[in-house]
């Protein structure tokens, strides 16, 4: 059993992620170095390599792999980086973040999946895990270098922009449906991001993400 996770672990990194371009040297290392297997459950295990999203509960799934690959690519995060994640699940790409960057804080609505998170990550020294709806916003301590988000927001707060270090990224999935994209958010000084369209996409959205009505009177 053993044996066959690990040819399909390298499989995946070679047959599915670095064909789609994905040619970053430290993504694929990172690919190759964390366990996908891991962080599902038991009886998905021999499914944790194949490119598809897989379900970890509570409504919930975690990204397929050529997506996480491409997402890394596009962050490129670096090695003296702060990274907030927004959306643990159930670790596995936090473990991802956490090895490309110097410290990764995370934040997940369920605490169910907190829970799971903490137990997966055991042992990785360089995490932060905080249970609360960081949907609309997170307050931190100081600014980030890196923001990210596993789910799609309808429209990216503006909290989260303003949440950049200058110089710093945000990587979030913006739309609703079957039309949404992967909006690359570079802050370039105080009051200036510049936003590049990456690709497209689709994933589930984020909880409790809905701008909420505007009243008319």
């Amino acid at each position: 059993m053993a044996q066959s996770i690990s040819k399909s672990h390298f499989n995946m990194v070679e047959q599915q992620v670095r064909p789609s371009n994905v040619l970053d040297q430290r993504v694929l290392e990172a690919l190759s170095t964390i366990p996908r297997a891991d962080f599902v459950n038991e009886d998905l295990s021999l499914l944790a390599y194949a490119d598809a999203e897989l379900p970890i509960g509570y409504n919930q799934t975690m990204l397929s792999p050529v997506l996480e690959g491409r997402l890394l690519q596009a962050l490129n995060v670096q090695a003296d980086e702060q990274v907030l994640e927004i959306g643990t699940g159930t670790g596995y790409f936090t473990a991802l973040l956490a090895h490309l960057a110097q410290h990764v804080s995370s934040v997940e609505l369920i605490p169910e999946l907190a829970e799971q998170a903490k137990k997966n990550l055991a042992g990785i020294d360089n995490i932060e895990l905080c249970v609360g709806d960081a949907s609309q916003g997170w307050e931190l301590p100081s600014r980030m270098d890196v923001i990210i988000a596993t789910a799609a927001f309808t429209t990216i707060p503006d909290e989260y922009k303003q949440s950049l270090q200058v110089g710093g990224r945000l990587l979030a999935i913006e739309g609703a449906g079957s039309a949404m994209s992967v909006q690359l958010i570079e802050r370039i000084s105080e009051r200036e991001w510049l936003t590049n369209t990456v690709f497209e996409t689709v994933v589930p959205p984020m909880i409790n993400a809905e701008p909420k009505p505007e009243f008319e009177f």
